[in-house]
Parts: structure tokens; C-alpha cells; sequence
């Protein structure tokens, strides 16, 4: 039977929107394994913004608890990387490894660490590779997830300016001067008033947008 003991306040978490470094890892790389460890890291950092830019996750907490459970080699011990609040409860564990970095080991702790989820009710996800189309539209848009890049009345016109799908800088130059707006728009994008196709191509003059909740 598995167990574990809390290692930070799952309750509380960590509020995600806007803290993406270091929510998941820690900043420092040891320089014993810096080439491995660092790619690794940077997919932990990576899979935490696609969190961020979630809107059914409300907060995340990284390392959120030590599982201990009777392995085929004796006691074994495992770290998931993180620990999500889906909105409406409810928790989310995600481990990030690669499909082609899982070893046995691994397979076992992250089935351990499956079997312990689903006793305490909560969803359990391995997730590896992302998309790397959808990570660089996800990262540029990143840039602009802070507050300060909403702006009134630039916000309320692009909003009404894409109920119906426009091209990206078409539809912000009806609004205004396009290094002014640009920013509102990105922003608008990664608080999902706007969508955007984010995976079949990189953002640009053909990238349409539109409203949240209108057809494509």
C-alpha cells in the first residue's frame, strides 16, 4: 500500500497566473549533469506555462509530496513534479519524463504514484515531448500575460472587433496602431478572451482569431 507525507501545502498552492520559472523546479542546475538535468528542467518549466495558460487550472505547487510504497527492489521513494488545482477541485499530479527516458524504474514510480492518486481521488498524467509549434506560440504569448498589458477601451473593441474570425494584424489595425494594440491582443490570447489556432502554425498575418465561444 502506498503512502505518502506532504512536503508543502497542497491545500494553499502556489497561484500559477503569472509565475511561471520556478513554480515546478528549482533555478539552480547542478554542473555534474548540466546537459541532461538542463534539457529536463526546461520541459518541467515548459509543461508548467501550458498549466499557466490553462484556464481549468487555478493553481500549482511544485514537488508537492514524497511517495513511499514496497518495490520490487525493497522501499522506494518518489517526487512527483507537480501538483495542479483543476478550477471546481479536485487535484491533478503530473509527472514530466520523455517516452524515451522512462526506464524501469520509472515505469514502476509512476505507476505507484497512479495507484496513490486514484485513492485520494485525484487524476494522474505522465506527459512528455509538447508540440513544438504550440510551445513557441505559448511562450511568445507568455510575454504578455501580465496585467499591464490590458488596456480600456483597447480591450473592450478587440473583443467586439473579433465576434467574428478576422487575420490577426487586420483585425488590431481596425482598433488602432498596431504596436499599441499588438500587445492588448497577445494578452487577450493568453487570458483566452481571444483564440487562436496555436498548433498547425506559428503566429502571424494568417493566424485567425476570434472571440472565445463564437464559431470557427
Amino acid at each position: 500500500m502506498a503512502r505518502h507525507a506532504s512536503s508543502r501545502p497542497c491545500q494553499a498552492g502556489l497561484t500559477v497566473r503569472g509565475c511561471i520559472s520556478g513554480c515546478v523546479v528549482a533555478d539552480l542546475t547542478p554542473a555534474t549533469t548540466a546537459g541532461q538535468l538542463s534539457r529536463e528542467l526546461h520541459l518541467e518549466r515548459h509543461h508548467a506555462m501550458l498549466m499557466d495558460f490553462d484556464p481549468k487550472v487555478t493553481a500549482l505547487v511544485g514537488q508537492p509530496f514524497r511517495l513511499f510504497w514496497a518495490g520490487r527492489r525493497g522501499r522506494r521513494g518518489h517526487v512527483p513534479d507537480c501538483f495542479a488545482r483543476p478550477h471546481g477541485g479536485g487535484g491533478l499530479v503530473v509527472d514530466v519524463r520523455p517516452d524515451n527516458r522512462i526506464e524501469p524504474d520509472d515505469a514502476e514510480a509512476f505507476a505507484a504514484t497512479a495507484r496513490a492518486c486514484e485513492l485520494a481521488g485525484w487524476a494522474f498524467r505522465r506527459v512528455g515531448a509538447i508540440n513544438p509549434v504550440l510551445l513557441a506560440n505559448v511562450k511568445w504569448l507568455a510575454g504578455y500575460r501580465y496585467p499591464r498589458n490590458h488596456r480600456e477601451p483597447v480591450a473592450s473593441k478587440l473583443t467586439a472587433g473579433f465576434a467574428e474570425p478576422k487575420a490577426l494584424p487586420a483585425g488590431a489595425e481596425r482598433v488602432g496602431d498596431r504596436l499599441a494594440v499588438l500587445p492588448v491582443l497577445y494578452h487577450l490570447l493568453w487570458r483566452r478572451i481571444l483564440e487562436v489556432d496555436l498548433e498547425s502554425g506559428l503566429l502571424g498575418a494568417r493566424s485567425m482569431v476570434r472571440r472565445a465561444g463564437t464559431t470557427r
